[in-house]
Parts: structure tokens; sequence; C-alpha cells
């Protein structure tokens, strides 16, 4: 039996300020501020193989969902039989207490409904059908309720329905427990007002036992950041089988007694997800992934001892079936993609094996073919689509699959622009392998993925998970053979902002410190430490996920930039700043950067996703990206100094060759004259609205984008300015494939006037004024942060730059 589950933002990946900019593909439940992390963690997810097991009431069948849709697996026999075909996404099946029903999400990839199946009959009838996440439906006890989480009222929270009259009502309110929370899996122990669920928020997770009529309250467990924490209470309701973070990067499933949950016993470790007690107690099943990220149905006896695998050797899928062999062609010959397909009901299809992934902007599960890949698929109508990265436009066609037969399909795609053969080589300085989801990766698995999305580099970051330093023995990692794979670290002050260290071979110590943390919490460390321990190793350094508003320098929005970041900054202690990033306001970003320019400081412009790449629901490795120009042979090396030399473009789906003065980005114009021409080639596989030339962070010439994919060639000329920079910027509203966010974004690092770090002495004093008030906020923030710690460290570094932008500003 599972049990409810409250839970709130896990966990704060970046300033609290800070809002980001794709922030949740359902409809939001009020009080989280990034419900991403919800819909990340704790929403169903697509896999080929068995999850969410579900033994029945008599131990002669297991349901549970694979492919999208829900199956019962006969023990006996082992075979698996399709009971749903809907072109939702159906999960977590539960049974009534007589066996006769199901009761399950369907996920509408819009909002989720709860549905109860009759086994008999096969009839559906839809319990609760409001256009917001309702989860982790329950029979009651007598089988006359089914309990669920909802969040219908605004916050998630506890319901119920009448099975006879349909009509809902609310149990549980935010003010019982705690402000901003959400619950989820309500199961009920008798009687019927106790309620066992996992409750997370503002880092801090526990197991907690609630009388729902008293309002008390017990914890029985609790830890920070438990990402797959899961429960299931035995049927005698006197144990609590529960998957919990260890310290060696993965998941225990634990045991404990509801009576004296002072300990545990340990039954299995590893990444167990979803652990179901059987109906006579004996056995807790449970899901996890296995080679190719399959997930397999495990179960091991309550009492201890071996784990048993439970094999599927036939799969039925109630009606014809045919094998789909899907070739992808780039520019006429064979090449990786980034790959989707549905049925006729719109159904994702995917193979059975490899990661799988859903993306929030468009709605789509995505997978990767290194350029032929097989699919089973339902007989009938079938569409698959691909990309390769930002080069191609999308390629789409349909077929008709017959049942019992080989059926092949070939989608030719053709680039736009081919940017490794021009001497361009694209990047993601800003991700994360395992982060809390339910796949276990190694680093070669994201390897078809780079291939997919035409990558070049990847730098992975090691992060901490609030206590948990994940991968630390990553580090030193390396892949060379085609793209380039290293590992960095991200380093996460909170307050003061996260730093990303690429180039290094060991990791910067501690990890984390200042306030939100329990250890280290009144450190009076500064972020330019970990910033400088990688320039000291031949590395780079900077600043993600900055900026998420669009003026940073609007009144209200003063404290949104992170703590540390203009001190640092104007100080030369940081090498790029994350231009891009899914999280943030390119604009936003972009106006922070051309003032820090505009002070004569080459801070680089760097591009990267923040992707967490073990979970399901998540974006591409290089959604945003940077696009460097090597010196010679591309290698971590020249990658690197590439990026800090600022030969680059950052982009989320443009495409950009710009040049002034026949100077590209990085470059120096020495003796302009009193006009410099300029020319700009954008190549896109979106159309897109806008090109704006910036010379010190002012528009001085803007122009008509592209109506149609390709490429088109922009010039012109500017006045050429006492010092300073010039940029060109592409912007659009269009999405779509390939782009993965709502909007386009562009910007080429700068070609600089007379010399590298020249400035317009009216420029700069505007920039040093602006910067002074976000200065000034963000001090205030910290000193809020930290209370009464002593920060002489932190305040000093905010003197020496208070001093050197006071000057620039009077000057």
């Amino acid at each position: 039996m599972r049990l409810p589950l409250t839970l709130t933002l896990p966990f704060l990946i970046i300033p609290l300020a800070l809002q980001a900019q794709w922030s949740h593909s359902y409809p939001r439940i009020e009080g989280f501020d990034h419900q991403i992390y919800l819909e990340g963690y704790e929403l169903p997810i697509l896999n080929a193989g068995p999850m969410d097991p579900a033994p029945s009431p008599d131990g002669r069948q297991i349901a549970f969902a694979a492919k999208g849709w829900l199956w019962l697996l006969d023990v006996q026999s082992g075979v698996a039989r399709r009971i749903t075909d809907s072109g939702a996404m159906d999960s977590r099946p539960e049974w009534s207490p007589d066996g006769k029903s199901l009761v399950y999400v369907r996920d509408h990839r819009s909002h989720f409904t709860i549905v109860m199946r009759k086994l008999d009959s096969g009839e559906e009838t839809v319990l609760v059908d409001t256009e917001v996440i309702n989860l982790d439906p329950t029979f009651s006890p007598d089988g006359r309720h089914v309990y669920y989480a909802s969040a219908e009222s605004g916050p998630f929270e506890l319901w119920r329905v009448s099975l006879e009259t349909l009509e809902r009502e609310q149990l549980s309110e935010s003010a019982q427990v705690q402000r901003r929370t959400t619950k989820r899996r309500p199961q009920v122990l008798d009687p019927e007002s106790l309620l066992l669920y996992l409750h997370k928020q503002n880092y801090h997770d526990a197991i907690v036992l609630l009388n729902t009529r008293t309002g008390g309250r017990t914890t029985l467990v609790e830890d920070w950041i438990t990402t797959q924490s899961d429960i299931s209470l035995s049927p005698d309701g006197r144990h609590l089988a529960y998957t919990w973070p260890n310290d060696d990067d993965g998941y225990d499933l634990r045991l404990l007694a509801l009576e004296d949950p002072s300990t545990s016993v340990l039954l299995a470790r590893g990444h167990p997800l979803a652990p179901q007690f059987s109906h006579d107690g004996d056995w807790v099943y449970f899901a996890e992934p296995g080679d190719g990220e399959r997930m397999a149905l495990r179960r091991i006896r309550s009492t201890g001892g071996a784990l048993e695998d439970i094999a599927i050797p036939e799969w039925d899928w109630g009606g014809p079936t045919g094998t789909l062999t899907v070739r992808s062609e780039i520019d006429g010959v064979p090449g990786p993609v980034r790959l989707s397909a549905v049925d006729a009901n719109g159904h994702p299809l995917i193979p059975e094996s490899g990661i799988v992934r859903y993306e929030g902007q468009n709605r789509r599960v995505f997978f990767y073919s290194s350029g032929e890949i097989e699919l089973t698929v339902p007989a009938g109508a079938v569409t698959v689509s691909a990309v390769h990265g930002f080069e191609t436009p999308e390629a789409s066609t349909k077929t008709s699959v017959r049942g019992n037969r080989d059926n092949a399909v070939t989608l030719k795609l053709e680039r736009v622009w081919d940017a490794s053969a021009n001497g361009w080589f694209a990047g993601d300085n800003h991700f994360h392998l395992n982060y809390g989801g339910p796949y276990d990766l190694d680093p070669p698995d994201i390897l078809p993925e780079l291939r997919g999305e035409a990558m070049d580099a990847g730098y992975v970051l090691l992060a901490n998970l609030q206590n948990r330093f994940l991968e630390v023995e990553l580090i030193d990692w390396r892949y060379a053979e085609g793209p380039i794979i290293e590992f960095g670290q991200e380093v996460r002050a909170h307050v003061l902002g996260h730093v990303n260290l690429l180039g290094i071979d060991d990791p910067f110590w501690p990890w984390n410190w200042g306030p939100l943390y329990q250890v280290y919490g009144e450190a009076d460390r500064l972020n330019s430490q970990a910033l400088q321990f990688a320039r000291e190793r031949g590395g780079v350094s900077g600043y993600v996920h900055p900026v998420g508003v669009r003026d940073p320098f609007a009144e209200e929005n003063l404290g949104s930039v992170p703590g540390m970041f203009v001190a640092d900054a104007v100080l030369g202690e940081v090498d790029i700043i994350e231009l891009a990033c899914l999280w943030t306001d390119e604009i936003g970003t972009g106006a922070l950067w051309h003032a820090v320019l505009n002070l004569g400081i080459p801070l680089a412009a760097s591009g990267g996703s923040d992707v967490m790449n073990d979970l399901y629901r998540t974006f591409a490795i290089g959604a945003t990206r940077v696009y460097v120009r090597s010196e010679g042979a591309l290698t971590a090396a020249s990658y690197l100094d590439a990026l800090k030399a600022g030969r680059s473009f950052t982009t989320n789906g443009p495409l950009l060759e710009f040049q002034a003065d026949r100077q590209g980005p990085g470059g120096v114009i020495e003796s302009p004259g009193e006009s410099v021409d300029w020319n700009l080639e954008v190549h896109s596989a979106l159309p897109f609205d806008r090109v704006q030339i910036f010379v010190n962070g002012a528009v001085v010439e803007e122009f008509d984008g592209n109506p149609n994919s390709g490429t088109k060639q922009y010039e012109g000329s500017v006045r050429a300015p006492k010092g300073g920079w010039i940029t060109a910027r592409v912007l659009g509203e269009q999405s779509g494939w390939p782009a993965l966010e709502g909007h386009l974004f562009a910007e080429s690092s700068p070609v600089w006037f007379f010399a590298t770090g020249s400035t317009d002495p009216t420029a700069a004093k505007r920039s040093a004024e602006n910067l002074l008030r976000v200065l000034d906020a963000t001090e205030l923030g910290i000193k809020a942060g930290y209370g009464t710690a002593p920060i002489p460290n932190i305040l000093g570094q905010f003197a020496r730059a208070r001093e050197k932008l006071q000057a620039m500003a009077q000057n």
C-alpha cells in the first residue's frame, strides 16, 4: 500500500529572488516558485520497462505501467497483457480491495485525470477530470472512495471522490501542516483519520504520520532533499518500506516499525523505485533501471534475503504490432538525430532501451538514434520526426505500419549550415549527469545525445544535493574520441551565487556554504576563492544562471542578481557569464553582461542548459549552448582558450557568423575610421523576427528577420565610438523543434574597438552607476542572509568593488 506524499520545492538551485524563464509544463501549483522540480522529481515517468508495480490482492497478477500504458502480468505464465490503449499516458495503478478494478493516473500532457477501470468488462470511468495536476489515486479500505492528491484548490492537497456519486471532497489544507506543501500518494491507515505521507519543504524532507482530526503530526524519518524517496505501508499497518538516499550516490530500500521508528533495516541498495508491499506482506516489489536505462521488476522478502528479478518473457499488446525501422540521413549521409514518434492516437512510441525524455516546452517525448533504430509499434498510422541539433529543420513523415511485418522509413534531413565544417564548435558548459532522477547514468550514456544534438563538447558539472556531494570520483573522467566530455564543478553558495569551474582535475572544497546550509552556514568565504581555484589550474570559471528577469536594473529587480556577481566581475575575478540558460532570461542576462563589458572588462559569454540528464522530464543537452572558434584542431584546451577569449556566439537556436571590419567575435578593430562596416549571416532552422546591432549596450541598427528557415545575410555600418565593443543579436518568438524554448535568441561575443577592454566614457559611467545600484541591493541581501554572523571578507570584497565603481561613475 502506498501512502500519501507531501512535497514542496525540493531545493533551490538558483538564488531565491530569481524567476525561472521556463518553469512548468502543467498548470501551476500554488506556492511553487520552481515547479519544474516538482514535475521533474514527482510526476510519473515513461519507460519501455515495467514501472509502478502493484501486486493484486490474490497475488496472481502484477499491474504496472510500461510504454505509457497499463499492463497486467500473469505471475504464473509470465505473460504481460496490455489493458489500456489511449493516446494519453497511464501510470501508477492501484487495486481495489476486491481485486476487480484498477484506479490510475492518466497524463494528457496538459493535465492529469484519475481513471477507474473494471477489469472484467474493460469499462473506464473518469473519476476526476479537473484541468490541474491530479495524482496517485488509491481505494479506501471499504472500496467506497478513491483518495488522491490534487491542485484543484490551488495548492496540492489530499482529496477523495465518492465512487457512488463522484462528489469530490478536500481532506487537507496546507495550513494544517505547513505553508507551500503538496501531498502525494494518499492512502489511509485504519481508522481513516490517520494518513502517512512524505513531506518535502525548504530542503527538509520527512515521513510524517498525520491525524487529520486533531492536526497532530509525528515525524518518523527525516533528511535533506530525498528526491526519489517513496513509501509503502505493510497490510497490517505495522511496518513501512521506504526508499531513501544513501552516501554512495544511490538509494536504499529500508524497513522500519511504525511503533518504534528510531531505527530501520536495510533491505536493498542500488536505485530502487516505487516500492510496494504484496498484499500478504511477505514481499516488497519495486522497479529499478537496468541496462539501457530500461526499468525492470524486482522483489525482496520483507524479512530480507536475496533479490529476485521478475522476468516478463512475453508481451501481449492486445492487437497486431509491427517492427518499424527508422533511418535518418543528414545531407544524404546516415547520421544521429533527436527523434520522436507517435501512433494514430498521438501516443508516444519509444524504443525498448535507451534514455527516454519528455520536454515540456513542446510537450514531446524524445529519444536518440545513431542513424537507425527499431521500434515495436501498434499496427496503423505512425508519425516520426527528427532533427540534428540546431542545424536542420524538423523532418517528419507519416507511414502505415502493417502488423506482424517489418516496416521501414527514412527521414532525410538537410542542414541550413554545417557549423563544424566552418570552424565553429558547439559546447554545453553546464549540465548534470545524475541529479536525483529515476535513471542511473554512466558518462558514456550521454554520447548518443551529444551526437544527435551536433555537440562537440560537453562539460558535466558535479554538484551537491544539499548535504550530498555527487559523483566526486568522476572529476578526472575524460572522453575525446568524438565529442569532448569533461567534468567540471558547480560550486553553490546559494545567496552568493552559483559558479562553474571548467578545466579542473580535482574539486574545490567546500562545495557550498552560507545561508540555507546547515554546515558552513555562517562561513565568511568568497566565491572568488572558487573562481581563482580554477584559474590557478589553467581552467575557466564564471557565474551560471545569473539573471531570471527581463530588466535587472529595474528598482524591484536589483536584488535578483547573484549576490557576489557584480563585486567579483568588477574586480576581474570572473572569466565567463552564462548568457543563455534554460532557467534564466537571455535579455536580462545580456543587459548585465553589456554593463560589465562597458567597464572595459572582457567578460566572455558562455552557454549552458542546466539539464539534469537522469530525469525523464527534462530537456536536451545543448538546448542552450555556445559555439566557439578554436585555433587549430578542437581539443579540450583549445575549446577553453576560445571560450575565454570570446571567440564565440551563444544561442538557443539561430547560428551566427558576425564580423566587424573583417574581425570576428573576440577580435579587435585596431584602427577604425569614422565608421565601421559589419556583416552578418544568420543560419536558422526556424523563422526569426529581428536582428539587432549593439554598440556599447545600445541598439544602433535593427532589421527584420527571416520568415523562412535557411540563411539570411545582413550588412551595414556603425559610427565608431571612442572605445568599447559591437555585437549582433537575433530574436524571435517562434517555437518548435529543433528549439526547446518558447522564443529564439542568439548573440555574438563582442568585437572590440581599438583594444580589448577599451571603453567609451559615457557608456562606462552609465554602467558603473547601474552596477552600483545592484551592488548595494545584493550586499543588503547577503547581510540579511547572514544575520548577525560576521562577514568581513565578503564585505571587504564589496568595498573594493564599490570603490572602483564609484571612481568610474564620477569620471
